[in-house]
């Protein structure tokens, strides 16, 4: 399938991601064939995910087409594939539709999906986050419910519409918990006539003792005290015990709702199925120093899912910064072995810090010495998202977009797409701006 040089080393990489860019990006006038395949023709900027979910952004705004990005690299082949296997022996990667791609070095940057922790059967009332498919259901759901509502004239009916649960206290759900408060208290306060939007519950489910584990405990607490004077329902220590259509159970009481978003835990690709590797119990590859498979050191696994051991024992968390730091490692280390060099030096990550943002003008910020919360920290999270956007474009889009939301609380995504069964067989498509 893929046209390269005989003489030239080819590279396959699957997944565009953080981090499958970066590796990309790091063979940038390098003298090999690269093919990148991805089941979605686009590169996703996850981290602002649930601006899409609580209609602050449209998807066009976080998302680009991967072909544009590799426009100018006629070394670069893009294929919108899925991929169903890898044959080590052969060095195939084989595809959905029967073919295959040979390779010389495999670098795997598949991500990660939900996990629901043995009860799979959860999903259909509780959608994660993880894909702009996600993102659009749910804000979907989200918005639909208020409509519902309006209609309705059953008090209980109307109560449980407007109750939106989220269960698990990460970023993703303190964010989620956040921007649906603010949506349903100030941005739809006024647009409704038989309910009123202010009315809403919001509530934040944790099975742990305190939100935002991996940050400190004084910034864990104070994010429970801003959601709380937002309106949110935070409740800690109380897993839930079953979810269907109706709500959920949480410490053995149910909690009608119609709509709930899941944002507790993660699954990694079945990229160690492929590989016949040996994972950990979140399904990630156990690499080795240097991200490439025991056994294996043409084929690297990276982003979330690779368990990349650090010195103290722990994993490299599955962030965006961690991801592109694996990637320009490994590019790095690609080339440094075609040129005849050896490489001893293992990947380093250096860690950046944790943000989370909690609503207008809150956010949290964890840079080991650097502990900041507020205001400060919002303008932070907003530069830093801002800055690792890709293209002049979409940076301003999205810098307008907020202060617009800031400056007046208006939310101009709030359309309700409706599901095709042709669209739901194929790829979701861009909104247009």
């Amino acid at each position: 399938m893929k046209k390269t040089s005989d003489k030239r080393h080819h590279v396959v990489v699957v997944g565009a991601g953080f981090g499958g860019l970066d590796v990309v990006n790091g063979f940038s006038g390098a003298d090999v064939d690269v093919t990148i395949i991805d089941r979605r023709n686009y590169h996703l900027f996850q981290p602002l995910l649930y601006q899409v979910a609580g209609a602050s952004l449209s998807t066009s705004e976080i998302a680009w087409p991967i072909r544009y990005l590799f426009r100018n690299r006629q070394n670069v082949q893009t294929l919108m594939a899925e991929v169903q296997g890898v044959d080590v022996g052969s060095r195939q990667v084989l595809l959905d539709n029967g073919s295959t791609v040979g390779y010389d070095t495999l670098v795997l940057a598949t991500g990660a999906t939900h996990a629901y922790f043995g009860h799979d059967e959860w999903e259909p009332h509780a959608p994660g986050l993880k894909t702009l498919e996600d993102a659009a259901t749910i804000r979907g759901r989200i918005l639909s419910a208020f409509e519902e509502a309006e209609r309705s004239n059953n008090p209980a009916e109307r109560a449980a519409l407007q109750t939106f649960v989220i269960i698990g206290g990460g970023p993703t759900g303190v964010e989620l918990a956040g921007t649906i408060a603010e949506l349903a208290k100030d941005t739809l306060a006024h647009d409704f006539r038989s309910i009123d939007p202010r009315a809403t519950r919001v509530v934040l489910i944790e099975a742990g003792p305190r939100l935002l584990p991996v940050f400190p405990e004084k910034l864990s607490d104070y994010t429970r005290r801003a959601l709380e004077k937002l309106g949110v329902e935070v409740a800690l220590g109380a897993p839930v015990t079953d979810c269907s259509a109706d709500g959920v159970i949480v410490a053995g009481k149910p909690l009608p709702a119609k709509t709930i978003v899941w944002a507790a835990g993660v699954q990694a690709s079945p990229a160690a199925r492929w590989l016949n590797a040996e994972a950990d119990r979140a399904g990630r590859v156990l690499v080795r120093p240097d991200m490439s498979v025991p056994g294996h050191p043409e084929i690297f696994v990276i982003g979330d899912t690779a368990a990349s051991a650090m010195p103290d024992g722990k994993y490299v968390p599955g962030i965006a910064p961690a991801a592109k730091q694996q990637g320009q490692y490994v590019a790095n280390l690609i080339k440094k072995r075609l040129k005849g060099k050896s490489v001893d030096e293992p990947f380093k990550y250096k860690h950046q810090g944790n943000l989370a943002t909690i609503g207008r003008s809150l956010a949290v910020i964890d840079m080991g010495r650097l502990k900041l919360r507020g205001a400060l920290a919002w303008w932070i999270w907003k530069l830093a998202h801002i800055y690792f956007l890709i293209g002049v474009r979409n940076r301003l889009s999205v810098a307008l977009s907020w202060v617009w939301n800031h400056s007046v609380g208006y939310r101009g995504s709030r359309l309700i797409m409706r599901s095709t069964p042709q669209a739901k067989r194929g790829p979701a498509e861009l909104e247009p701006k």
